[in-house]
């Protein structure tokens, strides 16, 4: 993706390793609950897609408008990262599972790390967008991911057929890990971008700011 700035490039192969993780578990989850928890019916797969979304929903605005107030995107790299690393340990956590209230525990903890990703990941993808290629930069993210999806779906009902739920759900874990990992590769833009968002945020004229000390 030559065409492409480096932030961006790093934040669409997170975005893809984050999806695929979790895209592995999309066919299955109905029916590793009904098989492998206590008590569990379809009506427990709907309340845990239930609780995650309104856990998720309730939380982002908040998280948003934290992150709005910070200065810089040191804060918002670390939400995405915090927050992916939590939806890591969810998959993990759906290995340990045997009842219901296990699983309604790990959605609340999976709804609050995407609310934790989306507005923060939003956010430094939006501002690094290469100026005249908005609509590209978001279309490369939105083929990619989507492929990504389809692929890690398709592949999450092989594993879970041939080798079982805890492959399945480990090899989850270590890709939403990855996709956390990745991130650091750019925490030196972030901190560049900090020094430009203190000159513009600043109402003092950025030539009587004194030059900033490199870290």
């Amino acid at each position: 993706m030559k065409s492409i700035n480096k932030v961006i490039e790093v934040l669409i192969f997170s975005d893809m390793a984050l999806l695929a993780g979790m895209g592995f578990l999309t066919p299955i989850f109905a029916i590793f609950l009904t098989q492998n928890i206590q008590g569990a019916t379809i009506q427990t797969a709907g309340l845990a897609s239930g609780i995650y979304w309104i856990v998720n929903s309730l939380a982002m605005i908040p998280i948003g408008k934290y992150l709005d107030k910070r200065e810089g995107e040191k804060d918002d790299l670390l939400a995405i990262i915090l927050g992916n690393a939590l939806t890591a340990l969810v998959a993990l956590g759906y290995i340990f599972s045997r009842l219901p209230w296990h699983i309604y525990f790990l959605q609340v903890i999976y709804g609050l790390g995407m609310a934790l990703n989306i507005p923060a990941y939003t956010a430094i993808f939006s501002r690094h967008l290469d100026k005249g290629k908005e609509a590209y930069g978001w279309g490369v993210r939105g083929a990619l991911t989507g492929v990504v999806i389809g692929v890690a779906e398709a592949v999450g009902g092989y594993i879970a057929n041939h080798f079982g739920f805890n492959i399945l759900f480990a090899a989850a874990a270590l890709i939403v890990l990855a996709s956390a990992a990745l991130l650091f590769m750019i925490s030196r833009e972030m901190r560049k971008k900090d020094r430009e968002v203190i000159l513009v945020s600043s109402e003092i004229n950025p030539k009587q700011v004194e030059p900033l000390k490199n870290d």
